[in-house]
């Protein structure tokens, strides 16, 4: 998760990255908003966002508020 430059958003989301591959996901149901990924990637991601959905919320916060987001632990 990172502020983009100037903008606001109302839908809390954040963004993946794979390779060529390039997604945007919903913090409050983990759906894909724009973007593609493998199958498995895709999969990947929207399980990370469940399990670490309040994470991702308070995150949200921080880059509302201006401030720099936590770091959130990836899949092990």
């Amino acid at each position: 998760m990172y502020a983009e430059a100037g903008e606001r958003h109302n839908t809390p989301h954040v963004h993946a990255r794979y390779g060529e591959y390039r997604a945007t996901f919903a913090v409050e149901t983990g759906d894909l908003l724009s973007g593609t990924l493998p199958k498995s990637q895709l999969r990947l991601v929207q399980a990370w966002v469940e399990l670490r959905r309040g994470e991702l919320e308070e995150d949200w916060q921080l880059l509302q508020g201006g401030r720099l987001p936590n770091r959130i632990a990836p899949l092990s």
